[in-house]
């Protein structure tokens, strides 16, 4: 089975690259820019034709959530129109896509886990952009996954857990939002999460369950939660560590609102695949262990977990 991989950068495609390379049965090739540049619609069919693909997984996006408010043509160019081509390329390939998107499609007001037949209603731009994508991918393709998931972290690439560490090597206090509250999710358990399905659709020809699904990780918590549980697992290893301190979403003003309910039920996923997401403690836990304090990215607001 070939998967073709849209984004070479990204938390999710350098997951599923590393995922296959433990398999026999899977090849993974991440298209990335130049060859694929979502913005630029017409290089996405010839790009993904020439990767001989079995499935196509939807993973590159716009994901600067402050920035596309300021740049809305862009996100909407990459997250909604890009996406449609990726989804419409696939169809003239004859294969599935599996599309990922994002919690941040809801307003967060609901009380306990989103389902999939909740009312979606975006806060800013980056979450407009993403459910537009949604609905230009299922117009384009009728073997759709749609994967929403969030609080996305791995050993790739920019995220939260980065920025933990990262700060934590340079101070004694760290300042973080208790008043989110959502499901972290390792991009590792995503990529084995989408070999799960994909295996699952090679196998059933007549798999007809297409539509949208959550995908995070067990259990919930909060930033400050979450940031805890990243400093004293590194502080057990011999690594960075530092106290939290709770903050209010408004004493962090960011250009783009968030959500403060992110939660999402993945039980349709579970039931329909048959693959469950370990709990999001022992997940940060292996991704601790394998960063060993390691972290890049230039600030907090840019590790909102992007795919």
């Amino acid at each position: 089975m070939r998967l073709a991989v849209t984004g070479r950068e990204g938390q999710v495609a350098a997951s599923l690259v590393e995922a296959a390379q433990d398999r026999d049965d899977v090849e993974v090739v991440a298209v990335g820019r130049p060859a694929l540049d979502l913005a630029r619609p017409d290089t996405v069919f010839a790009a993904l034709e020439a990767a001989r693909p079995d499935i196509v997984v939807s993973a590159a996006a716009y994901t600067a959530v402050d920035q596309a408010e300021d740049e809305q043509g862009l996100a909407f160019a990459v997250n909604a129109v890009g996406a449609g081509k990726v989804a419409e390329a696939a169809a003239r390939l004859g294969v599935p896509v599996i599309h990922l998107s994002t919690d941040y499609v809801f307003d967060g007001t609901k009380d306990g886990a989103y389902v999939e037949t909740d009312a979606t209603a975006p806060l800013g731009v980056y979450g407009g952009s993403k459910l537009a994508g949604e609905d230009a991918v299922a117009a384009a393709n009728p073997r759709h996954l749609i994967l929403r998931t969030a609080w996305v972290y791995s050993p790739f690439g920019r995220n939260f857990v980065k920025t933990m560490l990262r700060l934590a090597a340079d101070r004694d206090e760290i300042a973080v939002v208790a008043d989110q509250w959502g499901n972290p999710t390792s991009a590792l358990d995503i990529a084995d999460a989408i070999l799960h399905a994909a295996a699952r659709l090679r196998d059933d020809r007549n798999f007809a369950a297409f539509g949208v699904y959550h995908l995070a990780g067990e259990g919930d918590t909060n930033w400050s939660g979450f940031a805890r549980h990243i400093l004293d697992t590194s502080k057990a290893l011999g690594g960075p560590h530092a106290s939290v301190r709770d903050i209010a979403t408004a004493d962090y003003p960011t250009r783009a609102r968030r959500p403060a309910n992110s939660r999402l039920s993945s039980a349709r996923f579970a039931s329909a695949f048959g693959w469950q997401a370990p709990h999001w403690r022992d997940a940060v836990g292996r991704v601790v262990r394998r960063l060993g304090g390691a972290s890049s990215p230039k600030n907090a607001a840019e590790a909102s977990g992007a795919l």
